[in-house]
């Protein structure tokens, strides 16, 4: 093996470790809002606006991120994205504190943030790390350790976060004012804890990756000289920037809106009627919790469930990364989109079993999708590959737009029909794949 292609190698996995941890992060995320509700005393608005600020961190940060690093370079750039995670995280501890709940928006807003550039930074360096014609397979293999993160993070969240009872409203009313204060402070330290680990981890990282001598790929001069407007003209580009926002929208409305869907389908009723139903639920339980599954609450089965949906995405990355080695991206793309299509359909006109798991699959092929629609737009861009990767990283903001619109669809004909909406989105991305990602005559690089 050559020095160089040892030097790619181990450029890919510290990227990928990167993959892993803002994972992790993010899910991590999630499973505090239950304990921030107590903390800041907040209502289902407020706790929701916790994903506004972390999608809005995309939408701010993106594009500005770009800029960034095409004057300072890829490596620099993931430096100073994960110096960035790790205040985000440090400001956790005077948010939960002071109890003051902008000072927590905040920290959200600066650690998705930092997310964002290291995203904008990583993204387009591991698809460089190699010929072009197998940098689809790589991002693969990257964002499935990215989708193994998301899976850990629930299991140290059920063990260090959740792992004392959460107090209802009612139930804190009863106490005294002295008994209040005690459980407060309790409920800061379960948050402050595991983002002061995580901000030192986050910082140790950032300067080991400084040491690293990886890679100058996509760093020297003539890659500093991009611009946004030669970027937005290019049509392969934009279209897969509509393609990255459409596929966000999509996996997060769906998976926002699981728990409701199978409560809708009756999901006790399809799980006491299937002994394979009921052995899944009882082994999912044992890993998950303690819970006996037959006092589970409909909402906790339905819950229980959606770990498919998101595991799948974990194994369908790792799968495809190996059959990008010989399909084409476009076209594996295309074929996954009308996968899922058929499953939307399979799903909105069946019911009881066949529509749960139906949906469900969707998380497998969805797999693929944002890598491969990533790696497809950015080809050929050459100098303008740091602003690309920044409008790529922009339309991520898909996933605050396109789950309220399918909720306003579920409002009016139902969880069931609303489907029709990331039908939509996938119809798009199965074009894009066919035919949208294809570079026009004057994109081709000479």
């Amino acid at each position: 093996m050559t020095q160089k292609k040892q030097n790619l190698q181990l450029a890919f996995i510290v990227v990928t470790v990167l993959f892993f941890m803002w994972g992790f992060i993010t899910v991590l995320v999630d499973a505090l809002i239950p304990r921030l509700r107590d903390v800041f005393e907040l209502s289902y608005f407020e706790a929701g606006l916790v994903q506004f600020a972390f999608f809005t961190a995309y939408f701010v940060f993106s594009i500005p991120g770009g800029a960034l690093i095409s004057k300072i370079g890829y490596k620099k750039g993931v430096v100073a994205g994960l110096l960035m995670m790790g205040v985000g995280c440090l400001l956790f501890y005077p948010a939960a504190s002071f109890r003051v709940f902008p000072i927590f928006l905040m920290a959200m807003f600066v650690l998705a943030g930092g997310i964002t550039i290291l995203q904008v930074a990583a993204n387009p360096y591991v698809a460089a790390l190699g010929p072009e014609s197998t940098s689809s397979s790589r991002l693969n293999l990257s964002q499935a350790f990215n989708s193994l993160g998301t899976t850990i993070a629930p299991l140290v969240s059920a063990a260090y976060i959740l792992s004392n009872n959460v107090m209802s409203s009612s139930e804190i009313k009863q106490l005294n004012e002295v008994q209040q204060e005690t459980y407060y402070a309790s409920e800061a330290s379960a948050v402050q804890g595991p983002f002061m680990v995580l901000a030192a981890v986050l910082i140790v990282l950032a300067i080991l990756f400084a040491l690293f001598k990886l890679p100058k790929i996509l760093e020297g001069d003539e890659h500093k000289s991009g611009s946004y407007r030669s970027a937005f003209k290019s049509k392969h580009l934009m279209f897969g920037a509509l393609g990255i926002f459409l596929y966000v929208g999509a996996e997060v409305a769906i998976g926002s809106y699981l728990v409701n869907y199978f409560l809708s389908l009756d999901v006790k009723s399809i799980v006491d009627a299937s002994p394979l139903m009921e052995r899944i639920a009882n082994t999912l339980s044992t890993i998950f919790s303690d819970a006996d599954p037959s006092q589970m609450t409909a909402a906790q089965l339905a819950g229980t469930y959606v770990f498919f949906y998101w595991g799948g995405a974990m194994v369908g990355r790792f799968i495809g990364s190996a059959i990008l080695q010989k399909v084409k991206s476009g076209n594996l793309l295309a074929l996954y989109a009308i996968i899922n299509i058929s499953l939307l359909v399979i799903s909105i006109s069946t019911g009881g079993l066949v529509a749960m798991w139906s949906v469900l699959c969707i998380g497998l092929f969805n797999s693929i999708m944002f890598p491969n629609i990533f790696t497809l737009a950015i080809r050929g861009l050459g100098q303008n590959t740091a602003q690309g990767s920044g409008i790529l990283c922009t339309a991520i903001v898909g996933g605050a737009i396109i789950p309220p619109l399918f909720g306003a669809a579920a409002d009016q004909f139902g969880l069931q029909l609303a489907l029709i909406v990331p039908a939509i989105c996938y119809l798009y991305i199965m074009w894009y794949g066919a035919s949208g990602s294809k570079l026009d005559v004057e994109e081709v690089p000479a």
